[in-house]
């Protein structure tokens, strides 16, 4: 996880923000502690800190004086609705662009994602 070239205390918030995203954090749920991700990812506790403050920062992560980290609720929520957005974002919009440019319509775009789903589905893949 630790390796991918983007600052290490980002990738520490996206690792909490993925564990509250699948639910094996849950909302209310104590998080773990900056020495906790600092011990476990072998990183400096100051590093960790960065990456729960910017969570903390983003109304993500809430303090219990003398307690510790824990899940604010609506948390789950907020970063689906952060995580669609960017989705939105860097795959939609390039490719709606990319479809105008080659004449395909919105009932061309369904058609072949729901090709490539099945495709996808019968192969082992999710389902969309």
């Amino acid at each position: 996880m630790i390796d991918d070239g983007r600052a290490l205390f980002l990738q520490i918030a996206e690792s909490v923000e993925d564990a509250i995203i699948d639910g094996s954090l849950a909302e209310e749920a104590q998080a773990p502690s900056t020495n906790e991700l600092a011990s476990f990812h072998r990183i400096n506790p100051a590093t960790a800190a960065k990456g729960v403050n910017m969570l903390v920062d983003k109304g993500v992560l809430y303090k219990r004086r003398g307690i510790g980290m824990f899940v604010a609720e609506g948390a789950r929520r907020l970063l689906l609705d952060e995580r669609r957005t960017a989705f939105a974002d860097r795959y939609v919009e390039p490719l709606l662009a990319e479809a105008a440019k080659i004449g395909l319509d919105a009932d061309d775009l369904r058609a072949l994602i729901r090709e490539r789903a099945s495709a996808h589905t019968t192969t082992g893949g999710s389902t969309l």
